[in-house]
């Protein structure tokens, strides 16, 4: 994307201005990465509510995010907190360096810190966040992507889909407190891929509805518009009659384990009797809780390496859909436009047909002739049993009627030579 420099941001006094060495703007100096980040992490208007900063509206939104966009702040010597402009300009180049920065970095709950030689004190979820997450976000693409989407609005915005059964039809599909809005969307897109109606949260992370849900969703707008977010689990399933939940590790719950195969019969039947039915899924960094699993009527387990058992989220869903889309009678191999029928299982055929047994007779004469005049049966009386063997080789090729016509003009090429095979020999 080009985005242009030299941007102008006075208008409505929303000049942006350095402050202890940030870019800030407005009346209670709201930095440039925090403007980014609300309109990035939501939707635009979402995120101009949040930030709630006067004159700062979609109109004067653009020039402020040309700023970050086109990098104005290594000109102006100003850094955001959480940017990884920051980290190059100070020098630091690992994750060591980074510990040895602040005064202490708060792991979790706080029962491990880590302690540095600096004045800052941070907090990270886990040490897999702050491995991932150290060095700080690359806010200028942040920008680039916010501009793409108050210009041209969302990619895919356009596309609509709609369930493809009745309320209830379908298990519905429960996430834990998911932990990232790409997770969910991910997790849409999958639902949508297997027919899969209805996506439900359970007191999501980041608040609910969620615009990079959406962008990650690629199209399956319709589940994420109709998603739900509930406080609690107790809330999500209790007009089902029947859950099952995930789970990679051994509970020592007395419940019935299934596989997804047989879960989704189990399911198939007790919807078709009425009844309607869940699927749990747990957290991405920590799965379910055995009093979360509790709750469910069976454990799914999925069939995988036992060395190496966890499983992406949206991967989760993905499989669990498969076996769903399995034995659902509108299921169909690839995608069905207005251009294309629909495919079925086996030897795809397009506008040809299968040779007929005349056809095939020509091309064993023909090709046997050839073999003949070069002399190629020799012995002789080796002829019947070569003729057979060859016979036996095409007929099982099962030949379509153009692959014929295409080996009897490669014979009679062979034999005769390009020019004179297409004047018939002459």
């Amino acid at each position: 994307m080009n985005v242009e420099t030299g941007a102008q941001v006075g208008d409505a006094g929303l000049e942006i201005r350095p402050v202890s060495g940030e870019p800030v703007l407005g009346p209670k100096d709201t930095r440039v990465s925090d403007v980014v980040h609300a309109c990035h992490s939501a939707s635009i208007d979402q995120g101009l509510d949040a930030l709630a900063i006067p004159g700062l509206t979609r109109d004067t939104l653009e020039p402020v995010l040309q700023y970050c966009a086109s990098l104005q702040c290594i000109a102006d010597e100003v850094t955001c907190p959480g940017c990884k402009r920051r980290t190059e300009v100070q020098g630091i180049e690992t994750l060591d360096q980074f510990i040895l920065s602040k005064k202490e970095v708060i792991v979790g709950d706080g029962r491990v810190r880590l302690r540095g030689e600096g004045v800052e004190t941070v907090s990270t979820p886990c040490l897999e966040t702050l491995a991932k997450q150290w060095s700080g976000e690359n806010y200028w693409f942040w920008a680039r992507r916010v501009i793409r989407k108050l210009r041209h609005g969302l990619r895919r915005a356009h596309m609509r889909g709609e369930p493809v059964a009745g309320e209830g039809e379908t298990p519905s599909v429960i996430l834990m407190e998911p932990q990232l809005a790409d997770n969910i969307g991910m997790v849409a897109r999958a639902c949508a891929n297997f027919g899969l109606d209805d996506l439900r949260l359970v007191n999501p992370r980041d608040g609910w509805p969620n615009e990079k849900a959406r962008i990650a969703a690629s199209g399956a707008n319709y589940i994420i518009d109709d998603a739900r977010a509930f406080g609690t689990l107790d809330e999500s399933i209790s007009d089902l009659n029947w859950v099952a939940a995930t789970t990679a590790r051994q509970r020592d719950l007395r419940k019935p384990v299934l596989t997804p195969e047989q879960a989704i019969a189990e399911m198939r039947t007790r919807i078709g009797r009425g009844e309607r039915c869940g699927v749990l899924f747990g957290r991405e960094r920590n799965g379910l809780e055995t009093g979360e699993v509790a709750h469910a009527d069976v454990l799914i387990m999925i069939p995988v390496n036992s060395r190496f058992a966890s499983l992406n989220l949206a991967q989760a869903v993905l499989l669990t859909g498969y076996e769903w889309m399995r034995g659902d009678a509108g299921r169909s191999l690839g995608r069905v436009t207005t251009y294309e029928k629909p495919l079925e299982e086996g030897l795809y055929m397009g506008r040809d047909r299968p040779a007929t047994k005349e056809e095939l007779i020509g091309l064993f004469e023909h090709l046997e002739r050839e073999l003949e005049e070069k002399g190629f049966f020799n012995p002789a009386h080796r002829k019947t049993v070569v003729s057979q063997n060859l016979r036996t080789l095409l007929t099982r090729m099962n030949a379509t009627e153009q692959e014929v016509r295409t080996l009897r003009g490669i014979v009679a090429t062979l034999a005769q030579g390009k020019g004179r095979a297409r004047r018939g020999g002459e």
